[in-house]
């Protein structure tokens, strides 16, 4: 199994392969709107935690974040641009409310920016520490 695991440099966490896997899987079928990561205290690495089907929406995804514990997270968002054309855009959300742990606060800040980059094809992201930092009006804002 540790072959699998690829060390993060920053923070010493690995990334569960199955991020990587379930992210190429977003990108390339859609077969997921979003997918939330979350950091293992014990394995220290970064797993899924969650999957939302493609069917589900953007109130499914923020009700999939846990008020007091940080998180990491993708959301792949639909929308129709001035032109009237059909886009998506992927958006990386780095989740940190303020209820959280301050050590937890600082291991999710310590290992984003490598985390991020195992992720290729980003399109934006943004830093939340409150639901009213990610709402769909702010995201949207972000897709001109």
């Amino acid at each position: 199994m540790a072959g699998c695991l690829q060390a993060n440099s920053s923070s010493g966490l690995a990334v569960n392969d199955e991020c990587k896997v379930k992210f190429r899987e977003l990108k390339s079928r859609r077969s997921f709107r979003f997918i939330v990561f979350r950091i293992d205290d014990t394995d220290m690495e970064i797993k899924v935690d969650r999957l939302g089907g493609p069917n589900q929406g953007y109130g499914d995804f923020t009700d999939s974040l846990p008020a007091n514990e940080c998180r990491y997270a993708i959301y792949d968002l639909d929308f129709t641009t001035i032109e009237n054309c059909q886009k998506s855009k992927i958006f990386f959300f780095s989740w940190s409310p303020d209820t959280a742990r301050t050590r937890s606060k600082m291991l999710y800040a310590s290992s984003k920016d490598r985390f991020r980059r195992e992720l290729d094809g980003i399109q934006c992201e943004i830093q939340a520490t409150d639901p009213s930092e990610m709402s769909l009006d702010i995201v949207r804002s972000r897709t001109n």
